[in-house]
């Protein structure tokens, strides 16, 4: 059985390979500060711009930098996964590789989490992306804070200091649609945040385009909510209720002899209402059959190809 130390941090990479010298500096320097006795688990998510041989000179260089490198590109919350798969800390930090979450705030979060929480979420005062991303952001986590029936704070990412038994419990979920955050906030345990300063991205764009944005978001709302379903339910009740006052107001209107010739448009109105709305309801259905396909699959959720400094476990 592998030695416990002290801190795991996990972080998954893509398309950074010029910021990881900078990043493991800054880490080494910072959560030196609380301990010598920590990880620094650096997962290459199949990144296309050579970061692994990057990452492997870091880690010849300490035998505390370690690294993974996924046969492919899986998604940034599939290569934290992988990460927290292989963490021996008692307290482990999950972050972003391209230093908009400063290694210098670890010592920060680290000093609250030793009160006794077992979540200490980083919040991002201000946030420096881009206004379209923070729209974006605001939008989804209004629009999933409905959807879930749970307030969710836009300002806290993955960035954020976990104890073993919160991590423990999230390895055990393993659903194939992960989020990471979503699965942290389930287990319920206690919680606290801190503002903590966000720093400006270190390349020159986000790796999360908005169709993978997008993406993301969906399907998170469908893995984590089922009120998708419940509205088109309730849709269905209230153009039906709709309906049956509209039909009975045309009726009488026909009794009163006020109507003589029923009318082409109104008709034609009411098929292509109706048509749209029954596919409508049908690809919501059917998203969430998707989602239960892959779930049946049972396929493992990332892949291994390469690891470095890692011992068996």
């Amino acid at each position: 059985m592998p030695k416990t130390i002290k801190i795991s941090i996990v972080i998954p990479v893509y398309k950074a390979n010029t910021i990881i010298p900078e990043l493991v500096r800054r880490l080494v320097e910072s959560t030196s500060k609380i301990t010598f006795d920590f990880e620094v688990i650096l997962v290459d998510d199949g990144c296309p711009l050579n970061s692994w041989e990057t990452i492997v000179q870091e880690c010849k260089k300490d035998k505390r930098i370690k690294g993974i490198l996924l046969s492919r590109n899986f998604g940034q919350h599939y290569a934290i996964t992988a990460g927290l798969d292989c963490v021996k800390g008692e307290a482990i930090v999950v972050m972003d590789c391209d230093l908009q979450d400063k290694p210098e705030e670890i010592p920060n979060l680290y000093s609250k989490f030793e009160e006794g929480y077992d979540i200490v979420y980083a919040s991002r005062a201000k946030r420096k992306d881009s206004y379209v991303k923070v729209f974006i952001s605001k939008i989804f986590y209004i629009s999933f804070s409905y959807l879930s029936g749970i307030k969710y704070d836009g300002s806290i990412a993955s960035f954020g200091v976990y104890s073993k038994k919160v991590i423990d419990n999230v390895k055990k979920m393993r659903e194939p649609m992960r989020a990471f955050s979503p699965l942290v906030r389930w287990t319920g345990f206690s919680s606290t945040k801190i503002i903590v300063d966000h720093g400006t991205r270190q390349d020159s764009k986000s790796t999360y385009s908005f169709r993978k944005l997008i993406s993301l978001a969906l399907d998170i709302i469908l893995a984590y909510s089922d009120k998708p379903l419940k509205l088109t339910v309730k849709l269905g009740f209230l153009i039906s209720f709709s309906t049956m006052i509209y039909s009975l107001y045309v009726l009488t209107l026909y009794i009163q002899g006020e109507i003589k010739v029923s009318g082409y448009t109104s008709l034609i109105i009411s098929i292509w209402f109706l048509s749209g709305l029954i596919i409508f309801i049908l690809g919501i259905i059917g998203l969430y059959l998707n989602k239960i396909f892959e779930s049946a699959k049972n396929r493992p959720l990332y892949l291994i190809d390469k690891q470095f400094n890692h011992e068996e476990y």
